[in-house]
């Protein structure tokens, strides 16, 4: 039991919750219904009480009302494993073996630490002479047996998705039982679901030197490190897994994702379509077949395989959202009916409702119905937004501080420092600012290579700030000044090493990474011969663009006008510092230029990094290659001017938009 649901509520709230779970556990079932049914008349979502009172209801005998209980508890809560618990013993109690069974095998496939739910289907097993089954549920019976109890109700409290009553049981009791491995792998996987990734790779390292045949542990490794983007260690830890059990379709499936990340999407797509055979499941697999196939241009085949991923789940809002996101795809009429009907459900999830707002949202403005396009879009922004932390204060801050350290003269005094390696190109700026475009021009040259959005750089500011990186005195930029120049040397090379398994034998490759706009200093001082282009988009353009992005992962600032015109203005202020301290050193590029003298921008382009002149780069749609971004369809035709003036569409909604960008829309030109 937790009233971790209701920490938000009232204290009083929160008390009347713990009370009724006392009366519960003290076996005074009328009075804690009676408590229970008051409270949750104010309260009707409220997950424990709920759960409370379906328990109640069955120790009482009223099966029928607590099962109509745990219905209304699965509609607001699917995820609880213990009302699947729950509804297995109230089918015992109806001698119903087989939904009995059903429910035990929901609840424990959430929950694996349900010591009675395991009991029950291992009798149950018994009794219907299922002698495989009983065998595997008496093992896990077993296993459970042999774990301390602060780590199976950790786990149950984890599974369920209260993080924060986990952790305070299980850090307690690693303190005493410090190479307990099942609390080790617990902490961490605790510290993946917060995104403390560092920490959860650390934890894992540790269990797998205690126990280093602990399959799901390495499993857990192999995952953190591919969120990690360390895809060759990743792809290590898999090929061990692999050959040990090389029919498991969990770690082929995290094979294939980390194909993916270290390119090779031929092979991504062989293995993902190899799983389709006999799985129980298709959507998300055929999702992924999807992505691949977009990521190499094929088109047509990607449609069919997002078509099948919403046929297989009709409320897959990523399915519907990735379809739109190819910006060439145009929705019949059936299919948008279908997407409004589904987002107006009161049963669907969240995140599946955004990316229908999102999908919505261009598949109007394609239709030109542009006025409930953009409610479409303001609705999913509203609630993508809603469940983000970002605070654009801490970007601004960060502006100030690299103002205040990366001067003229600190560069000055380290003259010389760093990587000498000329190999990177780096593109910088903000996403939908016509930076895929600058990346598909310069992969198209025979010396340089395309690669994708590293996040090498960011990787290493996160090793630099540490864990004070929403604090008021962050330690990056400031602890620039203490490192050495064999510091910077050092993380130049490692960069360079890091990354050529992203490469071919061409003597440059592209990192496109557009936020790295706000570690140039750093980038200067790492890689002080690397080229770094700011790829730059009128800001009206630029940020509607992104306001109309359901961006796969990060970009937090792009949900909201105040956000997004702020991240702009930051971003120009802090370019304009880099163009003072380190001038000639970053080459701008105005999208807008390009579309209106394409040679002309290329030749540019080229002899800034040091490149002659190759016409492929001017017929830059023609270069067969991996494009991952949200541009990918779009480089893959010929320029167009119509892009310019899109924005003008929405103009009546953007007024908020332009007296918050203020003088931004005069002084990009800077």
């Amino acid at each position: 039991m937790s009233t971790e649901s209701v920490a938000t509520s009232a204290p009083s709230v929160e008390s009347e919750v713990q009370r009724i779970y006392d009366l519960v556990q003290r076996r005074q079932f009328d009075e804690a219904l009676s408590a229970a049914l008051r409270l949750v008349a104010s309260y009707p979502e409220n997950r424990d009480l709920l759960y409370c009172i379906a328990v109640c209801q069955r120790y009482l005998l009223q099966i029928p009302e607590a099962l109509a209980t745990l219905e209304r508890l699965e509609l607001n809560h699917p995820g609880f494993s213990r009302l699947y618990q729950e509804r297995g013993h109230c089918y015992l109690q109806l001698r119903d073996a087989p939904r009995a069974i059903e429910a035990f095998l929901r609840a424990v496939n959430i929950n694996p630490a349900l010591p009675a739910s395991w009991q029950r289907l291992q009798t149950l097993y018994q009794l219907n002479g299922d002698a495989d089954s009983e065998r595997l549920a008496a093992e896990h019976v077993a296993t459970l047996a042999r774990l301390a109890p602060e780590v199976i109700t950790a786990t149950g409290y984890f599974s369920d998705g209260d993080l924060g009553l986990a952790e305070r049981l299980i850090r307690p009791y690693l303190l005493k039982h410090e190479h307990d491995v099942e609390g080790m792998r617990l902490l961490a996987r605790i510290g993946i679901a917060r995104d403390v990734l560092d920490d959860a790779e650390i934890l894992l390292a540790s269990v797998l030197a205690l126990a280093p045949d602990y399959r799901a542990a390495r499993h857990d490794y192999a995952n953190v490190l591919l969120n990690r983007h360390k895809h060759a260690a990743a792809m290590t830890e898999l090929e061990r897994l692999l050959r040990d059990d090389p029919d498991n379709r969990a770690f082929r499936t995290t094979y294939a994702a980390v194909c993916v990340g270290i390119g090779d999407h031929e092979r991504a797509l062989s293995v993902y379509r190899k799983l389709l055979v006999g799985a129980p499941q298709t959507a998300e697999l055929q999702h992924s077949i999807a992505h691949t196939l977009k990521t190499l241009g094929r088109r047509d085949e990607a449609v069919t395989a997002y078509r099948a991923a919403a046929a297989e789940r009709p409320s897959f809002g990523d399915a519907y959202w990735s379809l739109a996101n190819l910006k060439t795809y145009r929705f019949t009429d059936d299919e948008l009916a279908a997407m409004r009907s589904r987002e107006r459900s009161a049963q669907i999830a969240p995140a599946d409702r955004y990316h229908l707002c999102f999908a919505l949202g261009k598949a109007l403005e394609d239709r030109g119905e542009y006025q409930e396009s953009w409610r479409y879009y303001e609705r999913g922004n509203q609630l993508k937004k809603s469940e983000s932390r970002f605070r654009v204060e801490q970007i601004e801050r960060n502006t100030r501080l690299q103002q205040v350290v990366c001067t003229a003269a600190f560069f000055a005094e380290r003259a010389g420092f760093g990587c000498p390696s000329p190999d990177p190109i780096f593109i910088v700026g903000l996403p939908r600012s016509g930076s895929t475009l600058l990346e598909q021009i310069l992969a198209s040259h025979s010396r340089v290579e395309g690669t994708m959005e590293l996040a090498d750089i960011p990787r290493i500011v996160l090793g630099l700030q540490g864990r004070q990186m929403d604090s008021d005195t962050p330690l990056y930029p400031g602890n620039l000044r203490r490192l050495t120049p064999a510091d910077f040397q050092q993380l130049g090379e490692k960069y360079i090493g890091d990354t050529r398994v992203y490469r071919s034998d061409k003597p440059q490759f592209i990192d496109k990474m557009p936020n790295n706009f706000r570690h140039v200093g750093l980038i200067h001082l790492m890689l002080p011969n690397a080229r770094i282009i700011d790829a730059r988009r009128e800001p009206m353009a630029c940020c509607l663009g992104n306001l109309k992005q359901l961006f796969a992962a990060g970009q937090e600032f792009a949900y909201g006008v105040d956000d997004i015109a702020r991240y702009y203005r930051t971003y120009l202020e802090l370019m304009r510092h880099w163009d003072q301290v380190l001038p000639r050193q970053v080459l701008r590029v105005h999208h807008e230029d390009v579309v209106d003298d394409l040679e002309g921008s290329v030749r540019r382009i080229l002899e800034y990094c040091g490149l002659g002149y190759e016409p492929q780069c001017v017929e830059f749609h023609k270069t067969q290659r991996s494009v991952r971004t949200a541009s990918s369809e779009q480089v893959r035709q010929p320029i167009f001017r119509e892009g310019l003036e899109q924005w003008k569409h929405f103009e009546p909604w953007l007024g908020p938009l332009k007296a918050a960008l203020g003088d931004a829309l005069d002084r990009y030109r800077d």
